[in-house]
This record gives structure tokens, C-alpha cells and sequence, in this order.
């Protein structure tokens, strides 16, 4: 039995499962060891199924598991992430008489973390009366993988105090990732220096750990300085130093270090390449963009979706959607749910609403249903172009999905019926919601305030307070517009100036110009004019025609023409800052300074924009501008409108004489 045993352990190493499994069979006799042997062979070579199956048998026979029994029947039911199974065979280890042997609690521990299950995890760990260093390192790796970053460098700290056990490159490895996710630079360098001490500054494991670490913290530097240190970089150590200096935005950098990778005859995979294309955010790189765009057909990566993927979404920050839309096109028939939202929010980024639409359509006849990020998109869309009826139909799917559970969807309903002009609508969705975020607070708040409803948005934004939740840069932006409407200058500007003191926001530029809007809606011209001059950061364009519009309605020349001055000193052929002032100086009868900025204008070839008006007709949106004769019905609609012109005047209607 000593030699089966023996063999069954050898082929199961070996990955011969099968042959392991004739073995067991033709064995006349069998004691634990020999079914542990072909439990292990069969959780080691990925059929957990089988492993489960053969130790149901193995206690239905009346044999009792040993540590190493329930070590590798553990580990097959985590990879199988069967969560109930587990917690029914922790209850075999409790009543056994192995409950208190390391092998079996490291694997409980490992399988708890798999399952998420963290405090389960910490409860097996605090039993373990003499803990090796498997245990220490798989309760750090379990509180860092988990979003635990300080309870991983706690226990950590706790293993170093003990001096029980040196920790090794993976303890390092997990401390690193738990300094990187907690953006803890000082932290981190406390780590390494103790890396160092231990010996582990050259190591790949831990360094390449390291060089992650300080690229998450935007120490590019000391990232690469880490990476440098590497006695033998793998390709997850070039992968890390990459991905740092990309999502630093030093695409050169990244380029510069993958043409490097490439020199060393080492290959890069799909990461790599992943990595490289997520530094290319702006149209200024879009032509290195191109040349690895070139590699990945050369080396096949093409038919990777998650790699296309990507690359559709580097073609979409880059400006060039009609690229993006041509990946995707390609990949359409494989795509996955992520193809899917990348295609739509690279639409919506670039206000192409009716794309959205349509490309919505076509996803609900393929296999990929739409999901949160889809809707939330989909109703960015609907609020952009005011499609309201779009927007009640993605309403009616979220009910009938059960989408509209999720908070980020309800929120992007409120918001998106706040921009159709849907108050009513918005309201009633809000109420319905359990517990609304500051999200759905401010969004209601904005809304009410746009629409000239400043009390009500007043008394949303106490309510709101008195409920606990803490107002965030919108809300602000919501209250002082409500302020503006109403007139409460006193309570706006108290509201602005406790902005930083008790809230800890910071006034934006946004801010400022409600603040300006504030005070020159109520006549304070001169205030709102010393306000935008001792503000901390140069005001823009915005600004000066909020107080320009307000000098045409008070009818104040002088700072109406330094508001005017300003406007286009930034934008010399602004066209806003030319008919405001004009409008100006003949509401105030300065007819001599009008004709003098008539001309100016004709000289410089300003023109005023039209103003433009549109409706939605059965999904399809038709846009109008002043003395518009380009629509192709256009014969039709203003023959509607002499008719509807006729009946107004046979109801009445009497027209303004001007």
C-alpha cells in the first residue's frame, strides 16, 4: 500500500489524474493517504468537482480526513467558489479532531478570502494558537486584496513585533499593494526601507510590487528607480513600471520603456499592451496611439477583445470616434458587455445622441443586455438632447430589469428628467428612493434651482442636511443659483463664505460666477465687479458675461464695458460680448457708441449666433435656427404655421404692435 500511495501522490503531481484514478480503483485496500493522494491530484489539476465527489465518498466509507485531506478539499471548494459547501466543511474541521492543525486553518483562511468573506477569514486566523508564516501571509494578502489596506499593515506590524517569523517576498508583496491602494507614499517608503533590512530590495516579486506602489502614488521616479533594482525583471515587473508612467499621462515615458521591453527579446502580452494604450488620452498622442495600433495587427493581438476594447476607447479620448466606431464594427460579433460601453460612451462623450440610440437598439437584439453602465450612459444621452421620451422608455427597461435598484441608475434618472424639464416626474422618483446619496440630493437641488424654483431647492438642500447626507461641490453650485432667483443675497453669500470653513469645499470658478450671478441680479454691479477682482484664480469667460448680462438688465455702461473689454480680450470675436453691449448702449440712448460698435463688428466680421430650437417627432430629433429654410419640410411646417397663426387670430389673439 506504502508504494501505491506513493504513485498515486507521484502521478497526481504529474498531472495524470486519470491513470492516479485506475490506481485508486484497482487497490485493494486504501487508508487516508491513499484517498488524500487522488483528492489533492484531482483539486490540484482543476476538477474541484471530482475532488468533492471522491471525499463524499471517502466519509460515506467511514474514514475520517486529515489535515491535508481537508487542506486540499478547502482549496477545491473555494476554486469552485462554492461559499455554502465551505462553511459545511469548516464544520468538519471543527468536529474532527484537526481543528486545530495549521494546514487545514491557512486553507480555511485562503478560502475565506477567495469568498470575500474577510471577517470569517480574521475569525480563523485569531483561533490559531501558533501561527506559521503561510498564516500571517495569507491573512495580509487577504486583508489587502480585500480593501482592508490598513488592517493588512496592522497585522503586518503585528507579525514584525512577534519576531516569530521573517516575512518574505509575498508579505511584502501584499504590504506594497496595500501601501499603492491607499495612495501612501510615506507609508510605502517605511515598507521598503524594511524590505531592504530584510534583504528583499532586488527581488521580483516584491519589487516588482514596489515599483506599482509608487506609480500608483505618483512617484514615477522612485518607481522606476524600484524597477531598476530588479536583479531579473519579469514581464509583470515591465508590465508595472509601464502601466505607471501610462496612467501618469508620460506616454513618451511609456513608450520610451516599451521599445526597451522590445530591445530585450522579451514579448509583450495583452496587459502590456493595455497598459501603453490607456497613456494615450488626448489627440496629441493619437499618432502613438497609431504605431501600436500597427503592433497589435502585426502580433495578433486584434482578435483580443479586452485588448480592442481598449483601443476603441483610446480612439475615443483621442477625438477620433469615427476610428473607434470601425474597432468596434470589426469586433461586433465577438464583442462583449464592455465592447458595448465603451462604443456608448464614446458616443455620448462626443455628443453624438443619436448614435447612442440607435447603437442601444442593436445591443438589446445581441446576446450582451444592457447593464448600469449602459442605462447611466444611455440617460446622459437622453438629458444632453432633452429626449424625454427616450428617457421614460430606458425607465420602463430599468423596471422591468430591475436595473432601477441600483443607486448610480435611479440617480441617473433623476438627473436626466431634471434636464428634460421633468420636475415632477424627478421629484417622485426621488421620493421613492430609500436612501438617496448626495448624488440624487444635488441633482434635485439643481434642477429646482435652474428652473427658477429657488425655495424649493432651499428647503431640498435643509432637508437634506437635517437627513445627514454632506453636500458636495453640486449642491453648492445648485444653492447659490437658487439664492440668485430668489434674491436672498445675505443667505448666499453666508452659504459661500462657510463653504470651506464647515464643509471643507473649496470654491470652484462655477461658484464664483453664482456668487457674480448672486450679486449682480440684485443690482450690487460694483460688488460683483470688486468680487471677480480679488478672486484667487482669473475669471473666465463665463464670469464677465454674467456680469455683462446683468449691466444690460441694470443698464450700467461703465462696467459693462470693462465686462465687455474682458470678454474679448480672451475671445476677441465673441459675439455674446458685441450684441450685449450694443443692446446696452441703446437701452441708455447712446446711439453715437452703438453705431460705433455696429461697425466695428462688420469690420471684424462678427456675427451674431442665431438661437436654435428643437422637438423630438417619433425618435428623430429636427433642429431649427432663425429664418431657417434648410429643413426638407420645411414647405409644410410653415404652411402649418400660417394655419395655426389664422386660428389664433379668429380665437382673439391680438399681436404686439412694436
Amino acid at each position: 500500500m506504502i508504494l501505491q500511495n506513493h504513485i498515486l501522490n507521484m502521478y497526481g503531481k504529474c498531472g495524470s489524474v486519470t491513470e492516479a484514478r485506475k490506481v485508486f480503483d484497482e487497490m485493494a485496500e486504501r487508508n487516508v493517504v491513499s484517498w488524500t493522494s487522488v483528492i489533492a491530484g484531482y483539486s490540484q489539476n482543476g476538477q474541484e468537482s471530482e475532488a468533492i465527489n471522491l471525499y463524499l465518498q471517502m466519509r460515506q466509507a467511514g474514514l475520517m480526513p486529515d489535515q491535508y485531506t481537508f487542506g486540499s478539499i478547502i482549496k477545491a471548494c473555494s476554486d469552485l467558489n462554492a461559499v455554502m459547501l465551505g462553511k459545511q466543511l469548516h464544520a468538519h474541521v471543527i468536529k474532527s479532531e484537526q481543528s486545530s492543525h495549521l494546514i487545514a486553518q491557512n486553507a480555511l483562511i485562503a478560502m475565506y478570502t477567495k469568498f470575500g468573506l474577510i471577517n470569517d477569514a480574521q475569525d480563523v486566523f485569531s483561533r490559531i494558537e501558533s501561527r506559521d508564516l503561510i498564516s500571517w501571509s495569507s491573512m495580509i494578502a487577504g486583508f489587502s486584496q480585500l480593501g482592508y489596506e490598513l488592517e493588512a499593515l496592522y497585522c503586518f506590524k503585528e507579525m514584525l513585533q512577534q519576531n516569530t517569523y521573517q516575512p518574505n517576498e509575498f508579505v511584502f508583496g501584499s504590504v506594497f499593494s496595500a501601501c499603492g491602494r491607499l495612495i501612501q507614499p510615506e507609508y510605502g517608503r517605511q515598507m521598503h526601507g524594511v524590505s531592504i533590512k530584510f534583504g528583499f530590495g532586488r527581488d521580483a516579486y516584491s519589487g516588482c510590487a514596489l515599483t506599482d506602489m509608487y506609480g500608483r502614488c505618483g512617484f514615477l521616479g522612485d518607481s522606476e528607480t524600484a524597477f531598476s533594482q530588479i536583479e531579473k525583471p519579469d514581464i509583470v515587473s515591465w508590465n508595472a513600471i509601464i502601466a505607471g508612467f501610462a496612467y501618469g499621462g508620460d506616454s513618451n515615458k511609456a513608450m520610451s520603456i516599451f521599445s526597451q521591453m522590445r530591445n530585450l527579446a522579451l514579448k509583450p502580452d495583452d496587459v502590456t499592451i493595455r497598459s501603453l494604450l490607456c497613456s494615450f488620452t488626448s489627440p496629441l498622442s493619437l499618432f502613438q496611439g497609431k504605431h501600436i495600433h500597427s503592433y497589435i495587427i502585426k502580433s495578433g493581438l486584434d482578435l483580443d477583445v479586452p485588448v480592442c476594447n481598449t483601443l476603441l476607447s483610446m480612439y475615443a479620448n483621442c477625438s477620433c470616434v469615427p476610428e473607434a466606431y470601425k474597432i468596434f464594427n470589426e469586433i461586433q460579433r465577438n464583442a462583449d458587455l464592455v465592447s458595448w460601453n465603451a462604443i456608448l460612451s464614446a458616443c455620448m462623450q462626443h455628443d453624438q445622441a443619436g448614435k447612442v440610440f440607435s447603437l442601444l437598439n442593436l445591443m438589446l437584439l445581441s446576446p450582451n443586455k444592457p447593464d448600469q453602465v449602459t442605462i447611466v450612459n444611455v440617460l446622459v444621452s437622453c438629458g444632453k438632447v432633452t429626449s424625454l421620451e427616450m428617457g421614460d422608455q430606458i425607465h420602463c427597461y430599468t423596471l422591468k430589469t430591475a436595473l432601477k435598484q441600483d443607486l448610480a441608475v435611479t440617480n441617473g434618472l433623476v438627473d436626466m428628467y431634471v434636464k428634460c424639464g421633468s420636475l415632477k416626474k424627478a421629484q417622485t422618483l426621488f421620493d421613492c428612493m430609500e436612501k438617496p446619496d448626495v448624488i440624487s440630493w444635488s441633482s434635485l437641488i439643481v434642477g429646482y434651482a435652474q428652473f427658477g424654483y429657488g425655495e424649493q431647492a432651499l428647503k431640498l438642500f435643509t432637508r437634506m442636511r437635517n437627513s445627514g447626507v454632506k453636500p458636495n461641490q453640486v449642491t453648492f453650485v445648485g444653492v447659490l443659483t437658487a439664492c440668485s432667483h430668489v434674491g436672498l443675497v445675505e443667505e448666499g453669500w453666508h452659504l459661500f463664505d462657510n463653504m470651506e470653513v464647515q464643509h471643507g469645499i473649496a470654491p470652484t470658478r462655477e461658484h464664483c460666477s453664482c456668487v457674480v450671478d448672486l450679486l449682480a441680479r440684485s443690482g450690487c454691479i460694483n460688488e460683483a465687479e470688486a468680487f471677480i477682482n480679488q478672486m484667487a484664480f482669473d475669471p473666465d469667460i463665463v464670469v464677465w458675461k454674467t456680469l455683462l448680462a446683468a449691466c444690460k438688465t441694470h443698464k450700467n455702461v461703465e462696467v459693462g464695458k470693462r465686462a465687455a473689454e474682458n470678454i474679448l480680450r480672451i475671445d476677441p470675436f465673441n459675439s455674446t460680448a458685441h450684441v450685449l453691449l450694443s443692446s446696452i448702449y441703446a437701452s441708455t440712448g447712446s446711439w453715437k457708441d452703438f453705431a460705433t460698435l455696429r461697425n466695428l463688428m462688420k469690420q471684424k466680421g462678427v456675427k451674431k449666433v442665431p438661437g436654435q430650437s428643437w422637438i423630438e417627432v417619433r425618435d428623430k430629433v429636427h433642429v431649427f435656427s432663425a429664418e431657417d429654410g434648410l429643413h426638407p419640410e420645411r414647405g409644410k411646417i410653415y404652411i402649418m404655421l400660417e394655419e395655426m397663426f389664422l386660428q389664433m387670430l379668429d380665437a382673439g389673439y391680438v399681436p404686439i404692435q412694436r
